[in-house]
């Protein structure tokens, strides 16, 4: 599942899939609905994209949603009916947190072992823009605080109303929209200091 493809196929292929890949095995799919399967079905593709813009790098976005899926799968007696969605993302909230901090300790490992990195190769100028564009978005949420990031990611990014992202980090919505003006002011100024300094290392020889 990629950034150019956030939703799993639609239809009975895509839930064989779905299931497959999230621990469902196909006997259990065929015996009907129960609320794992309903959640896996519901809110796959929003969790997957809410882990990416929680700073979960492509490679282990898959990995990641799966954990989501078998915490819940724990704790289902715990879950609310009508807050199954607000679960779901507290979940990948913290499975985000701690995927990234693996993922900075194996990227530091990594490089004490390499001195010699490779270097690039050219690619076509609109898929460069396109990657530095997503680079510029995922290296500003990296720094945004988590409790920030939330709230922009899912106004800006999913496109939900504010009372719908009170109602899933069950915040007053006061709250909510503070956090979501602090987090405009953190993404702009942070987005103007690294496009500043990507010109200045751009005229550099």
């Amino acid at each position: 599942m990629g950034d150019a493809d956030l939703t799993v196929a639609s239809g009975a292929a895509g839930y064989a899939e779905a299931v497959e890949s999230y621990g469902l095995s196909k006997a259990d799919a065929a015996m009907g609905p129960t609320l794992l399967r309903q959640l896996v079905i519901d809110h796959l593709d929003f969790i997957w994209r809410s882990l990416r813009r929680f700073g979960v790098s492509e490679s282990d976005a898959d990995d990641a949603t799966q954990q989501v899926f078998v915490i819940a799968d724990k704790k289902l007696p715990a879950i609310a009916p009508g807050k199954e969605r607000s679960f779901l993302l507290g979940v990948a909230m913290r499975v985000a947190a701690h995927t990234r901090r693996a993922r900075h300790r194996r990227d530091v490992a990594e490089q004490g072992l390499s001195s010699h990195p490779l270097p690039s190769n050219p690619d076509p100028e609109e898929l460069t823009q396109r990657m530095q564009a997503r680079e510029l978005l995922d290296r500003v949420l990296d720094d945004m605080p988590d409790d920030l990031r939330a709230v922009f990611v899912l106004f800006e990014l999913e496109e939900l109303s504010m009372d719908e992202i009170a109602a899933l980090l069950d915040l007053p919505r006061g709250t909510a929209s503070s956090r979501l003006r602090r987090a405009r002011e953190v993404f702009h100024q942070r987005t103007a200091r690294l496009s500043v300094e990507g010109k200045c290392g751009g005229g550099s020889p």
